[in-house]
């Protein structure tokens, strides 16, 4: 017999799930979560009362063990290879069996969740883990229903999530012993082998990418947001490292969300109700918002602690570079309530481009932001991944490939499409490096990027006149408000500069061969912002 414990019991039951025997904890708040968690020995409250846990072998997504059942829904929509990983439907079947089989009998977590702050376009969830932590980051990171939406709450979706069980590759299918499957027809996230949090944002953020474009037209975004006191919207792509969240967190406007949202007719909503920052190198001056959302209620992620004390080492890499907090979004001071807003009238696209080459904000035409949105590029730096000892070029579709069930056209033309309707300014930033690549130039100064986007977001670079790059065509600003002028070109920038235009040369060419793929498919306007490599002589 299933006991059915919480503090707001769900209507659901969990033999509704096929598990069978199970004592569970039904919607308990975050401080009982942390303190179960600190009770079975799982993780320690740090000096500000944050709880603080290891995930164990895996610290971060595997993307080659995502997989996506394939069936009638998904064979012929799906942008089916190495990033989108077909699995057999019966397969997976036989694999959630033995998952339901595993949870059966044990005391396990549930939790009843929304994702999207659009009214019209909720998505209601349950959350069945087997760690009370798990459970404490479905709390912090997904909207939370009130106690009157919970005693009518029927569930769309749902994550089971048993980081304890371990795959037989040979037998069920998956890759190794952790996997992450979505299930598109039966609405399923099944994850198991891998107690890193991160697979449960991101496996509803994958269903997500699909479900809206495909089924509601809704564009899909890998993107931070927020918002001016004058309703002036702005949304922030970039991958990791790049700046998302710090740039996208200011004092001056309200933070709609950090990482996940829609653009619907009328709004863009956040698909959350919290926020997943990284902790390496955190201090309180330069991130003070996330610096003190570390309190009671967040979680903390394979942190370490200074010697002999439970005060976190944020310098420390350790465990991982990958250290990470959960916290909901009100932990924030300046949020926009609900989370959503107009249409945007400014897109940022971030950019840390180590090798010194591209301008620090320049303005793009809608060809050149399709293009760029579908390239996605950054350039990783060394000690960020094992392996890395100088810099590196990284492409990934529409700031997020690694999350996109559907072909990367599909998004950026629906962004072309928004951009026309709504006359939206797109440009592109560049937070690396200046005067030289990595090792010789100065990363842009943080203060300088604000500025400048700022003067963006203010319209105070409309009517100044601009400068075109002559190997990417990007319209770079000759002035900016409290940026030295020097800077806004980066070839000036360069005391050698022939070493300058060889290596504009050669980031091109990289752009050009990553883009090949997508050729046959993108349309004039796209393939014409393409960056032009020049050949000497």
């Amino acid at each position: 017999m299933n006991i059915e414990l919480g503090n707001k019991a769900s209507k659901q039951a969990i033999s509704d799930f096929g598990i069978k025997n199970a004592t569970v904890h039904w919607n308990l708040d975050a401080s009982t979560l942390a303190d179960l968690s600190v009770k079975q020995k799982m993780g320690i409250f740090s000096n500000t009362g944050a709880l603080a846990i290891d995930t164990g072998e895996f610290t971060g997504r595997s993307p080659k063990d995502r997989f996506i059942v394939e069936d009638a829904i998904t064979k012929e929509y799906v942008w089916w290879g190495d990033i989108n990983i077909p699995f057999d439907a019966d397969k997976f079947q036989l694999l959630y069996n033995k998952v339901i089989d595993y949870l059966s009998g044990k005391e396990i977590y549930a939790k009843n969740a929304v994702a999207c702050a659009s009214d019209s376009h909720k998505l209601p969830l349950t959350v069945i883990s087997e760690y009370p932590w798990s459970s404490l980051f479905t709390h912090n990171m997904f909207l939370r229903p009130s106690s009157s939406e919970i005693d009518s709450f029927k569930s769309e979706w749902t994550v089971i999530n048993a980081p304890g069980f371990k795959a037989d590759p040979l037998v069920d299918g998956t890759r190794k012993h952790n996997f992450a499957i979505l299930n598109f027809s039966q609405k399923i996230i099944l994850i198991g082998g891998t107690g890193y949090t991160g697979e449960i944002k991101k496996g509803i953020f994958s269903a997500l990418n699909f479900i809206l474009p495909y089924e509601k037209n809704i564009l899909s975004m890998h993107c931070s947001s927020n918002v001016g006191k004058d309703g002036d919207t702005a949304l922030f792509f970039g991958l990791s490292g790049t700046g998302k969240t710090t740039l996208s967190t200011d004092p001056n406007r309200n933070l709609i969300g950090d990482d996940e949202h829609g653009w619907s007719k009328n709004e863009v909503f956040n698909f959350e109700g919290g926020c997943y920052a990284k902790c390496i190198d955190l201090y309180e001056e330069k991130e003070p918002d996330i610096f003190h959302a570390i309190k009671e209620g967040a979680l903390l992620e394979n942190i370490t602690f200074k010697e002999g004390t439970n005060i976190p080492d944020y310098s420390s890499g350790a465990k991982t570079e990958n250290t990470r907090v959960s916290y909901p979004i009100h932990y924030i001071k300046n949020i926009q309530k609900p989370s959503k807003g107009p249409v945007p009238k400014n897109i940022f696209f971030l950019t840390c481009d180590a090798f010194g080459v591209l301008p620090p904000i320049c303005k793009l035409t809608p060809g050149q932001a399709m293009y760029h949105f579908i390239s996605g590029y950054t350039a990783k730096v060394a000690g960020t991944e094992e392996g890395i000892t100088e810099p590196k070029t990284t492409f990934s579709a529409c700031f997020g490939a690694p999350f996109m069930p559907l072909h990367p056209i599909i998004y950026a033309e629906m962004l072309g499409k928004k951009m026309s309707e709504s006359k939206v300014n797109v440009w592109l930033v560049n937070t690396g490096w200046s005067g030289g690549g990595y090792g010789v130039g100065a990363r842009i100064k943080l203060k300088h990027t604000r500025s400048m986007i700022s003067a963006a977001l203010k319209g105070e670079l409309n009517d100044v006149d601009y400068q075109n790059h002559p190997i990417f065509g990007l319209h770079m600003p000759k002035t900016c408000p409290e940026i030295p002028t020097e800077i806004l070109n980066p070839k000036n920038t360069w005391t050698d500069k022939a070493a300058y235009d060889t290596k504009a040369n050669e980031l091109a060419r990289e752009f050009r061969v990553n883009f090949e793929p997508f050729n046959s498919d993108a349309n004039e306007k796209i393939l014409e912002a393409a960056p032009k490599v020049i050949v000497e002589g």
